[in-house]
C-alpha cells in the first residue's frame, strides 16, 4: 500500500472512530427517532431535491464549456457530476479522486480530453468563487444571530480563518491555471514529447473559455445557486423531521459547515468532520445536538441512496464500453451477420426459399 493510500485509510478510519463517538455521546436512540419521523415518502423527496441540486452542479460544468448540443452537454455534464459527487461521498476517494472519475467518464464519452480538462478547471474556480462568496454570507449572518448571545463562539476563528484561505487559493487559481499548464508543458515535453501536446491543446482550450466572460459568470451563478440549494435542502430535511428552525438559519449554518467540509476536502465525506462540525455550531444557531446529528446522518443516508445506483450504473456502462472495445472484428461481424433471427423471420425465410 502506498503512502498516500496509507494515510487516506487511517484518516478514514479515524474520522469513522470520531463520528461513532458523537453518536455514542449525544444518544442514539434519540437520532434515530428523530430520523424515523422522515418517512419514506419525506426520504424519497428528499432525495429528488438533492438530485435537482446536483443537476445545478452539472449545469456549471457544462457552462464552462463551449456548447456541444445544449441538451445533450447538460444531461451529460450532469450525469459526470453525479457519478463525481457520489465517488467522492460513497467511495473511500478524496474530492480528488471523484475529480478524476468524473473526467474519465466524459472523455469516454467522445468529449475532446483537453476541452474537459480546461473546463473542469473552470468549474473548479468558479464554484470556489461562489462558496466564498456564501460564506462571506454566513459570517455576517451568524454575526448578526449571535450579537446578542453569551455563548463563546469557538467557531468563528476556525471559520474565519478557513474562509481566508479559500479566497487566497481561488485567487491563485484564477491566475495560475494558464501558467501551470505551461509549465506542466514544458515539463512534459522534456520528458515526454509524445504527450506533451495534449496540455498546449488544455491551455489553448483554456484561453478560448476566458475569452467569453459570459460563460464563466453563468457556471459562477449556477454554481452559486448550487451552494444556496444545497443549504436550502437541509431546510426541508429539518422541516420533514418535524425540527422548525427559520430558513435564514439554516443557510448560515449550512454557509458555515461546508467551509469546514472544505478544509477536509482530502477526507473521503468529510467522515467525522462534519458530525463535529453539526454538533458544536448547531447549538449556537437554536438546534439542538441531537436535531443536528439527526440532519447530518439523513445527509449520509441521502448520499448512499443517491451514490450508489449511480455508481453501479457508472460501472455497467464502463463494462459495456469496455466489452465492445475488446471484440475482436471476427466477432462483431458475427454478431451482424450470424444473429439467431426470430422464429416468424426464419419461417418467412424458408417459405420464400421453397418458392
Amino acid at each position: 500500500m502506498s503512502g498516500g493510500r496509507f494515510w487516506l485509510l487511517l484518516a478514514t478510519i479515524g474520522g469513522l472512530v470520531v463520528a461513532g463517538f458523537m453518536l455514542s455521546a449525544t444518544g442514539m436512540d434519540k437520532v434515530l427517532e428523530i430520523i424515523g419521523r422522515f418517512g419514506v415518502g419525506g426520504f424519497l423527496a428528499y432525495c429528488a431535491y438533492s438530485l435537482g441540486t446536483v443537476a445545478l452542479l452539472g449545469g456549471a460544468w457544462a457552462s464552462a464549456a463551449p456548447p456541444l448540443g445544449i441538451r445533450a452537454t447538460f444531461l451529460l455534464f450532469g450525469w459526470a457530476r453525479l457519478v463525481r459527487e457520489a465517488a467522492a461521498d460513497v467511495l473511500p476517494f478524496s474530492q480528488v479522486g471523484g475529480l478524476v472519475i468524473g473526467i474519465r467518464l466524459l472523455i469516454a464519452r467522445r468529449i475532446s480530453a483537453p476541452l474537459v480538462n480546461a473546463s473542469v478547471l473552470v468549474d473548479l474556480a468558479t464554484e470556489m468563487a461562489a462558496q466564498v462568496v456564501f460564506t462571506l454570507f454566513g459570517i455576517a449572518g451568524f454575526v448578526v444571530l449571535r450579537s446578542g448571545g453569551t455563548d463563546p463562539d469557538t467557531l468563528m476563528t476556525p471559520i474565519i480563518i478557513g474562509t481566508l484561505v479559500m479566497t487566497g487559493l481561488m485567487a491563485a487559481f484564477f491566475l495560475a491555471q494558464s501558467r501551470m499548464l505551461r509549465v506542466a508543458e514544458v515539463l512534459l515535453e522534456r520528458m515526454l514529447p509524445a504527450v506533451s501536446g495534449g496540455i498546449a491543446d488544455a491551455r489553448a482550450e483554456l484561453a478560448r473559455i476566458y475569452a467569453q466572460p459570459t460563460r464563466v459568470a453563468l457556471a459562477l451563478a449556477f454554481n452559486l445557486a448550487a451552494w444556496v440549494a444545497s443549504a436550502a435542502g437541509a431546510w426541508i430535511a429539518l422541516e420533514l423531521m418535524g425540527v422548525k428552525l427559520p430558513l435564514v438559519t439554516v443557510l448560515v449554518m449550512e454557509s458555515l459547515i461546508f467551509v469546514l467540509r472544505s478544509v477536509a476536502f482530502a477526507l473521503p465525506g468529510a467522515i467525522g468532520v462534519q458530525e463535529v462540525a453539526y454538533v458544536l455550531l448547531g447549538p449556537l444557531l437554536g438546534l439542538p445536538a441531537e436535531e443536528a446529528l439527526a440532519l447530518s446522518l439523513a445527509k449520509r443516508a441521502r448520499d448512499l441512496a443517491i451514490g450508489i445506483p449511480a455508481l453501479v450504473a457508472w460501472q455497467a456502462s464502463e463494462a459495456r464500453a469496455l466489452s465492445a472495445t475488446r471484440s475482436s472484428p471476427a466477432q462483431r461481424w458475427l454478431r451482424q451477420n450470424c444473429a439467431v433471427k426470430p422464429i416468424a423471420e426464419q419461417a418467412r425465410t424458408k417459405g420464400e426459399e421453397r418458392k
